[in-house]
């Protein structure tokens, strides 16, 4: 008896362990993430903004974003901000800026999971700075993300790069900020990419494949 209960235990301690491991990878298959650029995609252009005040979200860029969350997506925004490195500005300047970005998202009911931020100027050392995909992989860590099912948008080519280094379902372009003049600067490079006008264009394309 003491033999079978024993073997019965072990069987179920193996199926935990099955149920865990399978558990954790549907997890990972139902995790997605829309990861955004800030400024020219989710806020005005403002070279090197660095007050809160300043501030202007794209109008109808909350209620599309608050479709993807009803949809279950994670929103992390990644942003290169080179004014710290430059020394024209803070990382608590940039922090500032983002707890006013998140506030204002808030309204609308969107929630953004994490900011993610490379303060470092170009031709500095730097692992997160787009077009690196750093701050993609350690979001897919911390939050147990498929990229494979996740996308990245933003008005530079640098952030189409970064999805692709990080080998996201798609990387979007949207036409706000640079996004027109590096459509019309770079059209080959652009074609990999979906191009659409605004973030209101972008959740119908993620929520519909077209």
């Amino acid at each position: 008896m003491t033999v079978r209960l024993a073997h019965s235990a072990c069987i179920g301690e193996k199926f935990n362990s099955i149920l865990a491991a399978n558990t954790s990878q549907f997890v990972r298959i139902m995790n997605r993430a829309v990861f955004l650029d800030r400024d020219g995609t989710l806020i005005v252009e403002k070279n090197y903004l660095h007050r809160p005040e300043e501030v202007e979200i794209f109008p109808g860029a909350g209620p599309a974003l608050k479709r993807l969350v009803n949809a279950s997506f994670k929103l992390i925004i990644v942003t290169n901000q080179s004014g710290i490195g430059r020394g024209y500005y803070t990382l608590a300047d940039a922090e500032r800026v983002n707890d006013r970005v998140c506030a204002d998202l808030a309204r609308d009911g969107v929630r953004i999971e994490k900011v993610y931020i490379a303060p470092e100027a170009p031709g500095q050392p730097s692992r997160g700075r787009k077009p690196s995909p750093q701050f993609l992989f350690e979001a897919r860590d911390e939050f147990d993300l498929n990229l494979a099912e996740s996308f990245m948008v933003g008005d530079k080519l640098i952030d189409m790069e970064c999805g692709w280094n990080a080998r996201v379902k798609k990387s979007i372009l949207v036409r706000t900020g640079y996004g027109a003049k590096e459509e019309k600067l770079s059209p080959a490079a652009v074609a990999r990419a979906v191009v659409v006008n605004n973030l209101a264009e972008m959740a119908e394309w993620v929520l519909t494949g077209q």
